[in-house]
């Protein structure tokens, strides 16, 4: 691709205010930071046409959203779904319904006792979740971690998926560091630091070389590594 192509490669996505960024807004926005990956960095295109075209990934934003991520913690994908199918199905995936609620009834759904007290953390935290859309990007990374709880990986995965950033990663992502073995071809899985200066060089299109990772880790392992 020529150099003229990759300068326009963010045509059809939403440019967001300073700090914030290209914002992903469809799977043309996706393509598009897919074609300038694969001409940025040739060893991601094998990669590429073994996944076929990426999911756009794209979720609502709000207090659900971080409650979700935190079931998801430490869990597999099938056992974090089962536990949010009961929060829906209680009616406990909202701030008011997490703070009256009793333990017992968190813990039948299948929260832990250290991710009640996340929850209702994250409740009594009172997030500007509409000011965090137009939030450069490093903000909305501070204002989630200092939630209990809430640690990079989750505000990494939030900013991504939930507010669209294009340019964001999460390199302490084990399916992200498996995937970048697999596709570089590298001796080990390279380690959360090594892994986010690997990521430098897919900047501005990061959150698009994430989702061929997790697509590519899928494959080949045949198990979802992101909810």
């Amino acid at each position: 691709m020529a150099d003229d192509a990759l300068n326009d490669a963010a045509s059809v996505c939403f440019d967001g205010p300073p700090g914030v960024g290209r914002i992903i807004v469809s799977p043309d926005c996706v393509a598009d930071g897919a074609a300038y990956l694969a001409a940025a960095d040739p060893r991601l295109v094998p990669a590429f046409a073994t996944c076929g075209q990426l999911p756009l990934r794209r979720r609502p934003d709000g207090f659900a959203q971080l409650l979700s991520a935190i079931v998801s913690q430490q869990v597999s994908v099938a056992a974090a779904n089962a536990i949010w199918k009961r929060l829906k199905d209680a009616r406990l995936t909202g701030p008011r319904k997490i703070m009256w609620a009793s333990d017992d009834d968190l813990r039948a759904a299948g929260l832990s006792r250290q991710k009640i007290r996340y929850a209702r953390a994250l409740a009594e935290a009172r997030i500007d979740f509409g000011g965090l859309r137009e939030a450069p990007t490093e903000e909305v990374i501070a204002t989630l971690t200092d939630v209990p709880g809430i640690g990079i990986w989750t505000a990494e995965i939030y900013a991504m998926f939930s507010l669209g950033r294009a340019d964001v990663f999460a390199p302490g992502d084990l399916a992200l560091q498996e995937g970048a073995r697999l596709i570089l071809d590298l001796p080990e899985r390279p380690k959360e630091r090594d892994l986010r200066q690997i990521a430098e060089a897919w900047s501005p299109w990061r959150s698009v070389a994430a989702r061929l990772l997790w697509a590519y880790y899928a494959r080949e392992k045949s198990r979802e590594g992101i909810r």
